[in-house]
């Protein structure tokens, strides 16, 4: 299973849901399978999703709120996993997808191969933790963290095979902050 394998099954569940995707190929990936009004592309700032999912989701507490992150942008930002973990939103379901690069700059090497990610978020007092590497491990896990109470931790092991020729987000910045908080108060 790839990325964009991962991003085929995991919008297929979704209806409206707010969904915060990291830099680099996880939003891009994501805008080129399905772009939705309720899906706010990071544009640069790596490591920040799970923060701004963290907002979202406190600000918004009845609706389950997805962050589609990378293991690249889980190890810049480590300590959102603790902060995560002590706001304990009911809400948030925090979706890794560790292909262990940084593929977006050139398939460099990330620390993930040796430091459990999902481990680290069991550690920090995540109450829901699960590690998948197939589309059925990934389907029950999503599905199960969908309909539980959170903060959840979902760490799917990819191939790192993102398609390179997968076209930008071609929003700007600000048409994505529009477009997502029209789609996040209504």
């Amino acid at each position: 299973m790839n990325g964009t394998d991962v991003f085929n099954e995991i919008l297929a569940h979704l209806k409206d849901e707010p969904v915060v995707h990291a830099n680099g190929f996880i939003g891009r990936e994501s805008f080129n399978v399905k772009d939705r009004k309720a899906s706010f592309y990071m544009i640069g700032s790596m490591g920040l999703a799970s923060s701004i999912g963290l907002g979202v989701a406190l600000s918004q507490p009845d609706k389950k709120v997805i962050v589609m992150d990378g293991d690249g942008n889980v190890l810049m930002a480590m300590g959102t996993l603790a902060m995560i973990a002590a706001a304990a939103p009911k809400n948030l379901v925090h979706v890794v997808i560790d292909n262990e690069v940084y593929e977006s700059t050139g398939k460099q090497r990330s620390l993930s191969s040796e430091v459990a990610l999902e481990e680290v978020a069991r550690a920090t007092g995540y109450p829901r933790v699960a590690k998948v590497s197939t589309r059925d491990e990934l389907n029950d896990a999503f599905k199960k963290f969908m309909n539980s109470e959170g903060p959840s931790f979902l760490l799917v092991k990819a191939k790192p095979e993102f398609d390179h020729g997968t076209g930008r987000v071609t929003h700007t910045p600000e048409e994505i902050t529009d477009r997502f908080m029209e789609a996040v108060n209504r």
